[in-house]
């Protein structure tokens, strides 16, 4: 295996002609450069998309209210309802499978008038109550100070937690916000935390101008009683979300007189069902690259055996010679694999660094142009997938070798001597 004079030979058959075994070796790197290629492209849009998703709990649904659209025990279709604060403890206690609760109402205002000053400055920001349980649903990157917690909720606290955006529009470059007053809709609420959007994009510069309230205090301050705008809920880590999805609205139903038939009146989005879309659509683009990648190599295969074939049939009297002072079938069939194997591997390694080279270029070009989009991001290579490239690449060439290899050997020393 390790034999010089071998080495020697396997390199001086590939140099001998150098423009069949670039055009030979060019199939295997055009393959596994395609390969690569395809592979980071296919990363960099899936990362675009599930940047969309941040790091929301993926077992969550939200549900709201709509207009009815069937009369039911005496109501006319096209009803306006409301959650109300004692449909969340109804689903808490009637629902067992649900994991989280989480009521959300947002205040009037932010739809392009200011709602929010300080001192002289003025701006328009949506303004949510929430609970402390969004966070665990939907989770912000708290920057300074905290989030809404349950004192808050349980005292009524005019506290508030503002975006990145929100900070930087109402106070001045390094200024500290903690504790801080905003006067919101004619309300005065203190700072107590900044957070960062964990989206992407457009996403996360809606959410960076957001202004998170206790829910308790946003419903009692601005007189909405006890109406809930809409929930997000999430499953227990055993049951599907489709489950609590399901249960929660046919609850509802019951509790606020809906015709058991009228699939409009509360509306529910998801997420579990959509990130599962999308986690089967990335697991088929997977499986389509390297489909597409692998019958290239094939390809590329194809013609290293081929080429193999007519050098095997170029050296039948040498090979004959070799067999007649005692080479072995094993020996002459080492050799020609070995040589197969070097030359896939070769040009498969190129390919594989050629491909890496061009998806870190793109990465590293976008990252310093500081171009973002909401369809592709950060391609790259899993090293594992580039490693088992590789060594397809290897086992590729073992196999291309293996065909003219037993033809090699199926020639009998005499007559490949006589061999012109």
């Amino acid at each position: 295996m390790f034999d010089p004079d071998r080495w020697h030979e396997i390199f001086y058959a590939l140099k001998k002609n150098k423009l069949r075994t670039f055009f030979t070796a060019f199939g295997v790197f055009w393959g596994i450069f395609m390969l690569i290629i395809m592979m980071g492209s296919g990363n960099g849009l899936e990362n675009a998309v599930f940047a969309d998703f941040g790091d929301m709990a993926t077992n969550s649904v939200f549900m709201w209210t709509q207009r009815t659209t069937m009369p039911y025990k005496g109501f006319q279709r096209g009803r306006y309802f409301n959650f109300r604060n004692s449909d969340t403890q109804a689903l808490k206690d009637k629902i067992p499978e649900i994991g989280l609760v989480a009521p959300r109402i947002q205040a009037w205002g932010g739809g392009g008038a200011n709602n929010v000053i300080r001192n002289e400055r003025t701006s328009s920001f949506t303004i949510f109550g929430d609970y402390p349980d969004l966070q665990r649903i939907d989770p912000l990157n708290m920057t300074e100070g905290r989030f809404i917690n349950e004192l808050d909720i349980e005292q009524h606290r005019k506290v508030a937690v503002i975006g990145a955006k929100v900070k930087n529009d109402m106070f001045e470059p390094g200024e500290d916000p903690i504790g801080e007053y905003l006067k919101i809709q004619g309300v005065y609420f203190q700072v107590v935390g900044v957070f960062e959007s964990r989206k992407s994009d457009q996403q996360s510069e809606r959410e960076n101008q957001v202004i998170f309230l206790p829910f308790t205090t946003l419903q009692q301050t601005y007189n909405y009683g006890d109406i809930v705008g809409w929930y997000a809920l999430t499953s227990r880590h055993d049951v599907p979300a489709s489950v609590v999805e399901a249960k929660a609205k046919r609850l509802m139903a019951e509790r606020h007189s809906i015709h058991p038939e009228d699939q409009r009146a509360i509306g529910s989005f998801n997420l579990e069902k959509e990130y599962q879309k999308m986690t089967g659509l990335f697991t088929g683009i997977r499986i389509l690259v390297w489909i597409v990648g692998i019958g290239t190599l094939f390809a590329g295969m194809v013609g290293v055996s081929n080429i193999m074939l007519i050098v095997v049939r170029e050296r039948t009297k040498e090979i004959g010679i070799q067999r007649a002072i005692g080479a072995t079938p094993w020996n002459i069939m080492s050799q020609v694999i070995t040589e197969s194997v070097i030359l896939t591997t070769a040009a498969g390694y190129f390919g594989l660094v050629a491909g890496v080279g061009i998806i870190e270029g793109v990465n590293l070009a976008l990252a310093k142009a500081g171009t973002s989009s909401d369809m592709f991001k950060n391609p790259e290579i899993d090293f594992q997938m580039a490693m088992l490239a590789l060594l397809i690449l290897v086992i590729s060439g073992a196999l291309a070798g293996v065909i003219p290899a037993r033809r090699a050997v199926s020639i009998k020393p005499i007559d490949a001597i006589r061999f012109e």
